[in-house]
């Protein structure tokens, strides 16, 4: 049997990029419409003013994967009928798992895009990174390859969402996700401060 919110953890793969393509746009349209020199003129500090777009992003994207994790476990549930299993403790676990996700993973495609700053090269990259390259790579049968789409951003909250205890624990794909966002942040804020708006 299947568990009916572990579908709903297993539907973000997809669903998420409706959700970053908005995301990214909180940076990436700032540079296509060239608002962004307003923002660094009433806000000099850039990383306080890409920290505070972090913080807004968080304060949307929790609320907003939690929405979404409970809408596909009420979906799910009369979708797999007897075949499907509800548990009260999974449920919490991987509803509030896709909010911390997606919070999460919102925040490094903001990094991504302030280090891009360019719509359509973020969300290809994005989608490379988030979704092709896991794939390509954990089909592989070379192990190393394996080992290293275990480590990617979307692997990593795969496993922390799913509470799996296998190739590691759930808060250790917790951590591995932190580690990339603050990555994505760093990186774009590394540029942000070199390069003129």
């Amino acid at each position: 049997m299947a568990s009916v919110s572990g579908v709903a953890v297993n539907a973000m793969d997809m669903v998420q990029f409706v959700v970053l393509a908005l995301a990214m746009l909180m940076i990436t349209g700032e540079y296509s419409t060239g608002s962004v020199r307003s923002t660094l003129q009433c806000t000099p500090s850039r990383a306080r003013m890409l920290l505070s777009k972090a913080v807004v992003v968080v304060a949307v994207m929790f609320p907003a994967g939690t929405l979404m994790g409970l809408l596909g476990t009420a979906v799910a549930a009369p979708t797999l009928g007897e075949w499907g299993r509800f548990s009260a403790g999974d449920a919490v676990w991987h509803v509030t798992g896709c909010g911390v996700y997606l919070a999460l993973i919102s925040v490094f495609v903001v990094g991504i895009g302030t280090l891009l700053r360019s719509t359509a090269a973020t969300l290809t990259t994005a989608f490379l990174s988030l979704m092709v390259l896991p794939i390509m790579l954990g089909s592989a049968s070379v192990t190393p390859l394996r080992r290293i789409s275990d480590s990617l951003p979307s692997s990593a909250g795969r496993h922390y969402m799913n509470d799996d205890a296998h190739p590691y624990p759930a808060l250790a794909g917790l951590a591995i996700l932190l580690a990339w966002t603050a990555a994505g942040l760093l990186a774009g804020h590394t540029v942000l401060r070199k390069r003129d708006a």
